[in-house]
């Protein structure tokens, strides 16, 4: 019998051989418990996003507070990732995966129970701290497992999220069209929390690669670097401002603050390959995360003409991305996880460039290349970091996730807004021209302010006005100018796809590219 010591700083006692790593059927409940976590973290996400209109209605909601509603899913999502980052192998990682269970069901409850605004806000609120905690587990808990084929089994893991989709997308539409109550829909969610729950509580969780090589805390953080904090509390600061109505300034002076004592405990500012792939996550989620709502949008007219619901759109791309990761083991071992981000990149960047082009069916087409470039930048990059720097353990690994996750938030949302404001404002002047109209003149009015400067916007008070046959002008100029908008977003996959290629050449001038090896096999399986 020997003596193991987990993340908490518990020991616990396990027979040799029937360690983790060596009892396949145990790994294999913990795997599927992780991957069942994603499922139900969509399911919180689509029924949510189905309900959202219902609950304005019934409770008397704001487009505003619909709106501070749904935003409260993903912010505490990004910094709880963070926070529970720097303890993670202190507090263990059951315990942390008991904390996201209990939050789930608070959330549910609370949610059914709500009589208002603040009891739906404080249900999402805990939901999506729920969701950062179990991600800041599933991620170095799968990578540790599975130490020799990191890159797969981060792509199966992250095939969860669009298995939820497709599941609570079907539910959800189901349930609808049967006119069930809302709390039933909600009540759904339960369905995956309590499955991961029972197939995680009785698991014996890994101790992580870097802390059983024995590699320091402060080693860790030596890693991710003065550089890398910057890049995530910057995030972290400037979108607490946004929703709290901090001035730049003030965001400015709590990260200089949080960086500055970091910064004096650690005395490294990162490993310079770890902080190039930390930025590069902000335009791969853009890419892939950003522009789905202006594609659903595209897409669902023509879904429409063929007898389906706009909700269908949904299903049929997660299908798609589902599929492609449950299967990306030979897809990975083919490409390398670098040659299969290139080649992602490169057929993402295509798919956006039709996609602004196309009209009629061609419309679904162009989604369905872009959907199938898209699919495996997430896990993939969640491999190579993994791969590369083992001694970042789960904060390196966590770090690159929460980046992807606010920086969307921070800066690739409002990159979008900013290009879709200037094309629009371009497009309803050109129109003007060419019909003898004054819509430009009229309706895009409102000046606004931006990370990327000055701008004009659509007035939605002088909207509310409008006529029918003005609004079905407009409608047809923003959908244009989504597409105008997608031809510079396909710049971004492009501009990764480029690094991506010199990474490629960097590898292959040091003898190719070859996972870090921190551990030797007998330990990792001890």
């Amino acid at each position: 019998m020997n003596t193991t010591t987990v993340g908490s700083g518990e020991l616990v006692e396990v027979h040799q051989g029937d360690t983790l790593h060596t009892d396949r059927k145990s790994r294999q409940k913990l795997f599927w418990g992780c991957f069942i976590v994603l499922v139900a973290s969509a399911f919180g996400f689509v029924f949510r996003s189905f309900l959202m209109a219902q609950w304005g209605v019934q409770f008397g909601l704001s487009k505003t507070q619909q709106g501070e509603i749904f935003g409260v899913s993903f912010w505490p999502f990004g910094i709880s990732i963070v926070l529970f980052s720097f303890i993670i192998d202190k507090v263990g990682y059951k315990k942390s995966m008991i904390f996201a269970f209990v939050c789930h069901i608070a959330s549910v409850v609370l949610t059914i129970m709500a009589n208002g605004y603040w009891m739906l806000y404080v249900g999402t609120l805990l939901f999506a701290l729920g969701n950062g905690a179990a991600e800041a587990v599933v991620n170095p808990v799968v990578a540790t497992m599975f130490a020799k084929d990191k890159t797969k089994w981060l792509n199966i893991l992250h095939a969860g999220w669009p298995t939820g989709m497709v599941l609570a997308g079907l539910l959800g539409i189901g349930m609808i069209h049967l006119e069930l109550r809302w709390e039933i829909i909600i009540g759904f969610i339960l369905l995956p929390v309590i499955v991961y729950g029972w197939l995680i509580m009785n698991r014996n969780f890994p101790v992580n690669e870097r802390v059983k090589a024995g590699i320091s805390y402060l080693e860790m953080l030596k890693e991710v670097g003065v550089l890398g904090i910057l890049i995530i509390v910057a995030l972290c600061a400037f979108q607490l401002g946004s929703l709290f109505g901090w001035s730049h300034t003030v965001s400015g002076l709590i990260t200089a603050a949080i960086v500055g004592v970091f910064g004096f405990f650690v005395r490294s500012l990162g490993r310079p390959l770890f902080i190039m792939l930390l930025l590069l996550m902000i335009p791969l989620a853009t890419t892939e995360l950003g522009t789905d709502s202006w594609i659903t949008d595209l897409m669902t007219p023509e879904m429409a003409k063929v007898g389906f619901q706009g909700g269908w759109v949904l299903v049929y791309t997660s299908v798609i991305m589902a599929v492609l990761r449950f299967y990306s083991g030979p897809i990975v071992h083919k490409f390398s996880p670098l040659g299969l981000l290139a080649v992602s990149a490169f057929v993402a960047a295509a798919g956006l460039q039709l996609l602004s082009y196309s009209a009629g069916i061609v419309i679904i087409v162009a989604a369905t290349i872009y959907a199938l470039g898209k699919t495996f930048f997430w896990g993939t990059m969640l491999g190579v970091v993994s791969e590369q720097f083992p001694k970042g353990g789960a904060l390196a690994l966590n770090f690159t996730g929460a980046v992807g996750q606010v920086g969307v938030g921070v800066i690739g949302a409002v990159f979008l807004g900013a290009i879709q404001d200037k094309e629009l404002d371009q497009n309803l002047a050109v129109y003007d021209r060419q019909h003898q109209t004054e819509l430009h003149m009229n309706y895009i009015t409102e000046e606004k302010t931006g990370l990327f400067g000055e701008y004009k916007a659509l007035d939605a008070d002088k909207l509310e006005n409008a006529s029918p046959e003005t609004l079905q002008t407009i409608a047809a100029a923003q959908d244009e100018a989504k597409k105008d908008a997608l031809r510079t977003v396909a710049l971004l996959p492009a501009l990764m796809f480029v690094v991506y290629l010199g990474l490629m050449f960097y590898y292959r001038s040091k003898g190719g590219y070859k996972p870090v090896v921190i551990l030797e096999e007998e330990r990792l399986n001890e």
